[in-house]
């Protein structure tokens, strides 16, 4: 027999190949993101499709941030800034902050792989509120490390002291989505400064505030503010929602700079590419589409807000470019009803809202579009 034919003999479903994967491994669970526009129109043979799923920007990128691109192109046959120096240096002057307290990241998503990577071991723990974004859970078990979860208090609000009250002298990190994914709720600053100043010294905050640019609270705080205060927490903020950069993958992290040091230790050396940071460089300065941005945004919430108070439907007024609504029973069925009908919503069910789900905010136009399908669909399914 050949060593083809016997290895093909002994081949049955479960057999492993290669060395076996960490246990760790049997916990995670992988990203589930909203479906692609182009997805759907091949399932569903759907010419017309509106994708109100992954928190978009709907104005799309900065026109100087597609002509620093543009400018860029000559040189990639370099290897990029290695500590996005040039990058680090706009954000810097723009936040108040020195350069050594700004790390720059593959996106958000790469920060919260860093830190966990950088600061969780076997037996350690994060806190985390829920229901929030899963990619917390999902570093904590990359390590091995525990998820202590709480509940959001009812309205979806954030509780400082039951946060505080969940951590313990194994605690290592507590992640802070505010404005919160799905949720869009937030803590407000003076709760923020309490969790901070009573937790004990092991133990540091995470604050996410990659939706801060939609929050128009005049309590909210970002947490850059601590951050220049010389508090011990890390701030993650991205520039794939207000920026519109989410395609090309470029977020940062600010924090005092010995956090920012050890940080550096586990990242890899060209983790963001030379056409993200001249993007990102040059969305910093477009101030006026920014602005467009975050003006659109509050005019959309507020067109899905009177769309749902008419249809009788419960939300969660929101800070950020999304909204959670309730669709009762029905959700998962008028879900897919939608998208039936062109509209790419997420469902709650990923975050245990089984009866929700979260639309993004588009444009007007767009706004109306799912408004006019949902009403349709809410008649059909009574």
């Amino acid at each position: 027999m050949s060593i083809h034919e016997e290895t093909s003999s002994n081949r049955t479903e479960d057999r492993v190949v290669g060395p076996r994967s960490r246990k760790a491994l049997e916990q995670l669970k992988p990203y589930s993101p909203g479906k692609p526009i182009w997805e759907v129109q091949r399932e569903l043979g759907l010419e017309h499709v509106v994708k109100l799923a992954s928190n978009e920007n709907p104005l799309g990128p900065s026109p100087k941030a597609i002509a620093a691109i543009q400018a860029a192109l000559p040189d990639i046959h370099r290897y990029p800034d290695a500590q996005a120096a040039a990058l680090r240096e706009t954000l810097a002057d723009a936040l108040e902050l020195s350069p050594c307290q700004l790390i720059i990241t593959n996106g958000g998503d790469e920060l919260i792989t860093l830190l966990s990577e950088t600061f969780l071991e076997p037996g350690d723990e994060i806190v985390v509120s829920s229901p929030t974004f899963s990619e917390y859970e999902f570093g904590a078990c990359l390590m091995d490390a525990r998820l202590v979860s709480v509940p959001l208090s009812p309205g979806y609000r954030y509780d400082a002291d039951a946060l505080l009250a969940a951590v313990t002298d194994k605690t290592k990190l507590v992640w802070l989505c505010s404005p919160n994914n799905p949720t869009g709720t937030y803590m407000p600053r003076k709760e923020l400064e309490r969790l901070l100043l009573g937790l004990p010294p092991q133990a540091m905050v995470v604050c996410d505030a990659a939706y801060s640019h939609f929050a128009t609270a005049e309590d909210y705080s970002d947490g850059l503010e601590f951050v220049r205060a010389g508090l011990p927490l890390v701030v993650l903020q991205t520039f794939s929602k207000a920026y519109g950069l989410a395609g090309i993958r470029v977020g940062f992290g600010a924090a005092p700079e010995a956090v920012i040091r050890r940080i550096l230790q586990v990242k890899e050396p060209f983790n963001v590419n030379a056409l993200a940071q001249a993007a990102a460089s040059a969305a910093v300065g477009d101030i006026d589409h920014l602005k467009a941005s975050c003006d659109v945004n509050a005019k959309g919430r507020e067109q899905l807000y009177a769309a749902f108070s008419r249809l009788g439907l419960e939300y969660a007024v929101s800070m950020s470019n999304f909204v959670l609504v309730e669709l009762g029973e029905e959700a998962k069925r008028r879900y897919e009803a939608l998208m039936a009908q062109g509209v790419i919503t997420r469902y709650g069910d990923v975050w245990g809202l089984p009866q929700h789900i979260r639309v993004s905010v588009g444009t007007e136009e767009e706004n109306a579009f799912f408004i006019e399908c949902l009403t349709r669909v809410l008649e059909e399914t009574k």
